[in-house]
């Protein structure tokens, strides 16, 4: 009996200690959330300067010839200085060069003459600077009369500029 007893003690007493400090319960502290900041990328101010919008005037000869004339040849620098700058500022572009006829002459022979405009034109740009592997030819002869008034002809003799963005 006195065994029982001790046994009945040894018990309650291991009972009483796990009961009061055996297992204690995880505390779980609340986590206070913090606000998650995310910064946002800054976009990169690349300033870039403003494109040079190419205007190229056309320029005009005398009947039959594909000399380039005082005048035009002012209009041809302006044209250079505008391409040069836009080069410059890395652009990228080709122009072509229109040579027109007027419809005075068989059509074999002003499609040549066109051609020979459009080369003048393209030697005189490149004289001033131009780079020529951004300048292309082509003769449209009599085929693209500005007009066909007689006493308008000279407006058809002309070289043309066309830029076209790669």
């Amino acid at each position: 009996m006195k065994t029982a007893l001790k046994l009945t003690t040894l018990l309650l007493g291991i009972f009483l200690i796990l009961a009061v400090g055996g297992c204690p319960k995880k505390c779980v502290k609340p986590v206070a959330e913090e606000p998650v900041v995310v910064e946002q990328p800054k976009e990169e101010s690349v300033e870039t300067a403003p494109k040079v919008t190419l205007n190229l005037q056309t320029i005009y000869f005398d009947f039959d010839k594909s000399e380039i004339r005082p005048g035009d040849a002012q209009i041809l620098q302006r044209n250079a200085d505008q391409i040069k700058q836009a080069v410059n500022q890395g652009q990228k572009f080709t122009v072509t060069i229109e040579g027109h006829c007027c419809p005075i002459g068989t059509s074999e022979y002003n499609m040549a003459l066109g051609q020979r405009r459009a080369e003048a034109a393209k030697a005189y740009l490149v004289k001033l600077g131009v780079d020529g592997s951004i300048l292309n030819t082509i003769s449209y002869g009599e085929e693209r009369l500005v007009t066909t008034d007689e006493a308008q002809y000279h407006l058809n003799r002309r070289c043309e500029f066309k830029v076209s963005e790669k």
